[in-house]
């Protein structure tokens, strides 16, 4: 009898220790990278591409204290047929705790001010609808299905994602 409540003690301990690092496993991003190179002031570069939204993250290093890193997102192309939506991320304040998913971590450091990094945070809300699956495994939306939910008012809410800028560092003189 001692015996499965020692065992019964080491399993609920083990559990405790398990829900208690799942907050950190969260915040670890499904894409790891290397920081990006250093980037000059005033040098428009790209952040990432999200093809999923049709869109490309650009950015660039500023003068302005108030405001030293600048961001946004540009089209990729006119034809381009988004699967997922890029939404404002002081609107939707992504976090885990609301069902988004960290999906990628992009840092880039400031040249000339190795201390200064742009660290630009892109999350993922996944649907809570499926979308069907073309032949290479992609979830594709096609007009006439499309046309079909929105007619029978059952129009399906597409994945969302957020990039959410944070700088880290001081700055230099």
């Amino acid at each position: 009898m001692p015996m499965t409540l020692m065992s019964l003690r080491v399993r609920c301990a083990g559990m405790c220790l398990a829900l208690a690092a799942l907050p950190a496993l969260a915040q670890t991003p499904e894409i790891r990278r290397d920081p990006y190179p250093p980037q000059a002031v005033g040098s428009t570069h790209t952040i990432r591409v999200i093809p999923e939204t049709c869109a490309y993250l650009r950015g660039q290093f500023t003068t302005d204290p108030a405001v030293p890193y600048r961001y946004g997102a540009s089209k990729t192309a006119g034809r381009c047929q988004p699967r997922a939506r890029l939404v404002d991320p002081a609107k939707a304040m992504p976090s885990a705790a609301k069902g988004w998913i960290l999906n990628d971590e992009v840092r880039i450091p400031q040249a000339g001010c190795p201390s200064r990094t742009a660290v630009i945070r892109i999350w993922r809300k996944p649907s809570t609808t499926t979308a069907p699956v073309d032949g290479r495994g992609q979830p594709r939306i096609y007009l006439q299905d499309a046309k079909q939910q929105a007619q029978s008012g059952a129009v399906a809410k597409l994945p969302e994602y957020a990039a959410v800028l944070e700088m880290a560092g001081r700055g230099c003189q």
